[in-house]
């Protein structure tokens, strides 16, 4: 059993993981902490042991299964882990993954979970024998630390079954237009990426939150937000996996009903700034799930013509309202990072909010 949270550092070993496995012995979870659940619930039922991927950063999410569940002093349940080393001590990385990376080995050992680096040269015989024999003596968590380009590349042979041809950019340029003056809070990965590039293009200053790191937390900033500055309309510019990681947030949403909150679902259906591997958005009714959770209103929209006229009909509509938009897998090639640093956008934002 394979389950985990996709990681651009691991991208090859998922997409191998991917094609190898046959019918639920790989599933990709809602967030690391699902992840580790499931390795538990495979042990429960099978007696058998479980890897569970994830980036470091999702050490975060794990922490809870990890310490209380998992442990040997607890339930003591073996799985091994593969976690992606983002940020590693003079490897040049993104701001958001710089403390997670310098504090990873020491995290691990915090946790009381045996760890091996592995990379590209390694022995991986001798790093296995190791990790496996550890594994047995415990019948607890172990780890591998894996480096950048650790694993050959390797691209899979399943293709994205997406109907969408609305781009993500595309879709950005009329949202971006069409919310003026509004707060908006962007989501981790591609999107905050091409939200920048737009406003430099446009020859506007950096006013929007990007949200570079805390994957699944963007509707629960942009609440904050909303509730903070009631007299804003507040635009939270959110992708299904980022969403499905901490779905709850909608229900919290929905129940404190904030007018001024429009949630805006970019959905591809897949996991697209660390490598494009699927998640369940595709198949799920968002409209049902959002209007459950008691948001007021719900648009969906697939062209530039249908977020026009979805907008419009928001626009005279109470909140909180979820605007679902359909769009393709992909983006452009020379795509670029935000030139600010992340307390450098949180100051332009707040300068801009009040």
């Amino acid at each position: 059993m394979f389950t985990g949270v996709p990681d651009s550092l691991l991208k090859n070993f998922c997409a191998c993981v991917e094609d190898a496995s046959a019918q639920g012995q790989h599933v990709i979870a809602a967030n690391e902490g699902n992840a580790v659940a499931i390795a538990l619930g495979h042990h429960l039922a099978t007696g058998k042991r479980a890897l569970v991927y994830m980036q470091n950063s999702g050490l975060g999410n794990s922490v809870n299964p990890l310490t209380s569940l998992a442990h040997a002093q607890v339930y003591r349940v073996p799985m091994l882990l593969v976690v992606g080393w983002r940020g590693e001590p003079g490897v040049p990385d993104e701001p958001q993954h710089v403390m997670q990376g310098r504090v990873t080995p020491s995290q691990l050992e915090l946790l009381e979970i045996p760890h091996w680096i592995l990379e590209a040269d390694s022995d991986i015989d001798a790093v296995l024998d190791q990790a496996f024999s550890a594994l047995d003596a415990s019948n607890a968590p172990v780890a591998l630390l894996v480096r950048k380009d650790a694993f050959a590349d390797y691209r899979s042979s399943r293709k994205p079954d997406r109907k969408a041809h609305l781009g993500r950019e595309q879709a950005l340029r009329q949202l971006l237009a069409l919310a003026g003056d509004a707060l908006v809070v962007s989501t981790t990965g591609k999107t905050s990426r091409e939200v920048f590039e737009l406003r430099v293009e446009a020859g506007t200053a950096q006013r929007d939150f990007l949200t570079v790191g805390g994957m699944g937390h963007t509707s629960s900033i942009a609440l904050g937000v909303a509730l903070g500055n009631p007299e804003r309309q507040v635009v939270c510019l959110d992708g299904d996996g980022s969403a499905l990681m901490h779905l709850g947030a909608m229900a919290i949403i929905g129940d404190l009903k904030p007018g001024n909150l429009l949630h805006v679902l970019l959905n591809n259906a897949a996991h697209e700034s660390v490598g494009g591997q699927p998640t369940v958005a595709g198949g799920m009714d968002f409209r049902a799930i959002s209007l459950a959770c008691g948001y007021a209103a719900y648009e969906r929209a697939g062209d530039e013509a249908g977020i026009e006229a979805a907008w419009q009909r928001l626009a005279s509509a109470p909140g909180p309202a979820l605007l679902e938009i359909d769009i393709s897998v992909g983006s452009r090639a020379d795509l670029g990072r935000p030139t600010s640093s992340p307390e450098e956008n949180k100051l332009a934002f707040m300068r801009f909010a009040r």
